[in-house]
C-alpha cells in the first residue's frame, strides 16, 4: 500500500498539520491502494505565506530567467512519464491508451509559454502613457482527478511565464499523480515559495483559497456547480477567476459527410477518457433522414469497442473513477430509459466479468429529444445521446440549445460549409472533422462552460494585471 503523508511547501515537503486520512481506492477492483494525509486550513494559510512571501521576488524576474524555469520543469516531467502513466492507470482508470497519449503532450504546456514569451511584450506605449503588464500576484490553482497532471502542468506554466506564485489543490483523489508531479516540480529547482501543494478537501483547502485575501486570482477546472460557488465567494476578495467548467458538447455531422468515417470517430470521442471529459460530444447531431445508417454503425463501433482492465493496450474503455460516479451514470442510464429514448446499446449493470469494478456498458441512446434530461445534463461516463434534425437550420438550433458551451464539433465534406456552421455556434472550441489540440489556442466556454480562456497568450493575460502611467 502506498502512503502520501506530506505536502509541498515553500520548496520542502513537510508533514501536514492536518491529520485526517483519505483512502485511496483503485476503482478497477475498489480495493483500497494507498492513504493520503490530508492538509487543513492551517497548512493552506503556511502556504499562501509561502506563495506571498516569494512573490515579492520572483515578480521581478526577467522574461529568461522565467524562460530557464519553463526548461527546467519541462524536463523533470518529462522524465517520469512513465510514472505518471501507472499512477493514472491504478488511480484513476485512466486507460493505457488515454494516458500514454495524455502524457505525451505534457512538455508542450511549457514549450507553448516559452513560444509566447519570446514575443510577448510587458510594457507598450499608447500615445503618451506607458502600459505594463504586471504578475498578478498569488494565484490559486484547483484541478479535478480526471486531467490532473495536465491541468496542473498548463496553469503553472502559465502562472510561471506572467511571473506569479502558486498555491495548487489538486483533488484528493490524485494523490498519487501529485506525488509524482511534485517530486518532478521540486527537481526543477525553482526558488522557495513558488510552487506550494497542498492536497486536501474543497471544503477546507479549496474555502480557505477562495476567500483568503493573500491569494489574488483563482484558476479551476472542474464542475459548473463548485466553478459558481467559487466565483461567489471569491467576489467578496475581488480575486480574479478563470474557470474551465463543464459541457454538453454537440457534435454536428452534416448531411454530406462521410458517415463510415464519421460516425466511429463520433463515438470513439464520446467515450474519450471513459467518457469522463468535459470536452466530449456527447450529443451526435445527425440528419433525420440518414438516421438509420447511423445507428448501425454506431452501434457496431460501440460493440467492437473493449470495455476492461486499463492497463491492457486494447481497453478503450476503463472503470468510473469512483463507486459514486458509477452510480450517478448508472442513474443517468435508467432516467433515459424511462424517458423515452431508444436504447441503442449497452445499458444499466456491469460488462459480464467486470463486477468487481465501476465499469459501465458503452451506452448509446438513440430517437433522443434535446429536451431529454439525458441531453441537457453532463453525465461525465461512456454515454452517448443520438439526435436527429430535419435542416442545418435546426442543427444549429439544437447545437445551441445547451446551458453549456464549452466544445463542438462539426464533420462535413465541404469544410467551407462546416465553417460557416461553426461561426454560429455558441462554444469556446470547435473542430472540424476531427479531433484537433494546440496549446497555443484559447480554450474555454460560453454560458455556463466558463470565464475566461486558457492557454497561450489568451491564457497569459488572466494572470497580469494592466498598469497605466500617463505623462
Amino acid at each position: 500500500m502506498k502512503t502520501v503523508n506530506t505536502i509541498y511547501s515553500n520548496g520542502e515537503f513537510v508533514s501536514p498539520h492536518g491529520t485526517e486520512i483519505y483512502d485511496l481506492i483503485n476503482p478497477s477492483t475498489n480495493q483500497k491502494i494507498g492513504e493520503v494525509t490530508l492538509a487543513d486550513v492551517t497548512d493552506t494559510k503556511n502556504a499562501i505565506a509561502a506563495a506571498k512571501a516569494a512573490f515579492r521576488t520572483f515578480s521581478k524576474s526577467t522574461v529568461s530567467e522565467r524562460i530557464g524555469y519553463l526548461t527546467k520543469l519541462k524536463t523533470a516531467i518529462e522524465k517520469r512519464r512513465q510514472d505518471f502513466i501507472d499512477a493514472m492507470i491504478e488511480e484513476y482508470g485512466g486507460t493505457h491508451q488515454f494516458v500514454t497519449m495524455s502524457n505525451a503532450h505534457t512538455g508542450a504546456w511549457f514549450d507553448s509559454m516559452i513560444e509566447v514569451l519570446n514575443t510577448f511584450e510587458f510594457e507598450r506605449t499608447i500615445n503618451a502613457a506607458s502600459v505594463r503588464f504586471q504578475p498578478v500576484g498569488v494565484v490559486a490553482i484547483i484541478t479535478p482527478w480526471n486531467a490532473s497532471n495536465s491541468s496542473v502542468a498548463s496553469k503553472v506554466a502559465t502562472a510561471i511565464a506572467a511571473g506569479c506564485t502558486v498555491v495548487v489543490k489538486p483533488s484528493e483523489m490524485s494523490a498519487l499523480q501529485t506525488n509524482v508531479l511534485t517530486e518532478a516540480f521540486h527537481e526543477a529547482g525553482l526558488p522557495k515559495g513558488v510552487i506550494n501543494v497542498v492536497t486536501g478537501l474543497g471544503n477546507v483547502v479549496g474555502t480557505e483559497l477562495t476567500e483568503n485575501p493573500g491569494i489574488a486570482k483563482i484558476s479551476f477546472t472542474g464542475s459548473t456547480a463548485v466553478g459558481k460557488s467559487i466565483a461567489k465567494q471569491a467576489v467578496d476578495t475581488m480575486k480574479r477567476i478563470t474557470l474551465e467548467l463543464g459541457g454538453k458538447s454537440p457534435n454536428i455531422i452534416l448531411d454530406d459527410a462521410d458517415l463510415d468515417k464519421a460516425i466511429p470517430m463520433a463515438v470513439y470521442g464520446a467515450y474519450m477518457n471513459s467518457g469522463q471529459a468535459c470536452i466530449a460530444p456527447t450529443r451526435l447531431l445527425v440528419p433525420q433522414h440518414k438516421l438509420d445508417r447511423v445507428n448501425a454503425l454506431a452501434k457496431a463501433t460501440a460493440e467492437s469497442m473493449v470495455v476492461g482492465p486499463p492497463q491492457n493496450a486494447d481497453t478503450n474503455i476503463g472503470p468510473m473513477v469512483s463507486v459514486k460516479q458509477f452510480d450517478k451514470v448508472q442513474q443517468y442510464i435508467k432516467t433515459g430509459i424511462e424517458g423515452g429514448a431508444t436504447l441503442l446499446t449497452g445499458g444499466l449493470g456491469k460488462p459480464e466479468g467486470l463486477e468487481e469494478g465501476n465499469f459501465v456498458k458503452a451506452t448509446i441512446f438513440t430517437n433522443v429529444s434535446n429536451a431529454m434530461t439525458i441531453a441537457r445534463e453532463e453525465i461525465f461516463g461512456p454515454v452517448l445521446c443520438i439526435i436527429p434534425y430535419q435542416t442545418e437550420a435546426e442543427a444549429i438550433e439544437i447545437a445551441n440549445d445547451t446551458p453549456y458551451g464549452l466544445a463542438a464539433y462539426i464533420s462535413s465534406a465541404d469544410s467551407e460549409r462546416a465553417k460557416r456552421v461553426a461561426e454560429e455556434i455558441d462554444a469556446g472550441r470547435i473542430c472540424i472533422n476531427g479531433f484537433s489540440h494546440d496549446p497555443m489556442v484559447p480554450f474555454g466556454g460560453f454560458k455556463q462552460s466558463g470565464i475566461g480562456r486558457e492557454y497561450g497568450v489568451y491564457g497569459l493575460q488572466p494572470y497580469l494585471e494592466i498598469k497605466a502611467v500617463l505623462s
